[in-house]
């Protein structure tokens, strides 16, 4: 009966902290983070992957990278340009734990991100990508409501 009271309790606590960024949710998104980032030419097709799964969303969203050859996920310059806007969300996402940083990062990327004028559902079209990405990268062991939380928390930062 004890044993049943403390799993009753545990269940009910992981219920409310998963709807929020509490610092529980914070450390385990850093935790699968670091593991779905990884390196090399894994982090390299990860973040090809977000992206293909960002303009199958919205394909009128590579008009925004022409620039840097968004036609072409694949190409060495998309790439180096996906990798840096990954490196900008690794850096919030380790800034977790620490609201006063994550706070001035989120203003740098909002200051980036606002003169482009980038649409709200952009910004959605990233998230459920991220959502759909990060199930295949780490299996079983991702953790969907404190992502939506923390990401959530993020996003918001950065479009103000």
């Amino acid at each position: 009966m004890k044993t049943a009271v403390v799993v009753l309790l545990v269940a009910m606590v992981a219920a409310v902290s998963a709807s929020e960024c509490d610092m529980l949710a914070r450390l385990n998104v850093k935790s699968q983070w670091m593991r779905a980032y990884s390196h090399g030419r894994d982090r390299e097709h990860f973040a090809e992957a977000i992206w293909r799964a960002v303009f199958a969303q919205v394909p009128e969203a590579r008009s925004l990278f022409e620039r840097v050859g968004g036609d072409d996920t694949s190409s060495a310059k998309f790439i180096g340009h996906a990798m840096r806007v990954l490196a900008g969300l690794d850096i919030s996402i380790n800034l977790l734990d620490q609201p006063d940083a994550l706070k001035a990062q989120l203003e740098h990327l909002h200051h980036q991100h606002d003169e482009r004028h980038i649409p709200a559902r952009y910004y959605q079209a990233l998230d459920r990508a991220l959502m759909h990405v990060l199930p295949a990268q780490l299996g079983r062991c991702f953790d969907k409501e404190p992502w939506k939380a923390c990401f959530h928390d993020i996003l918001d930062g950065i479009k103000g």
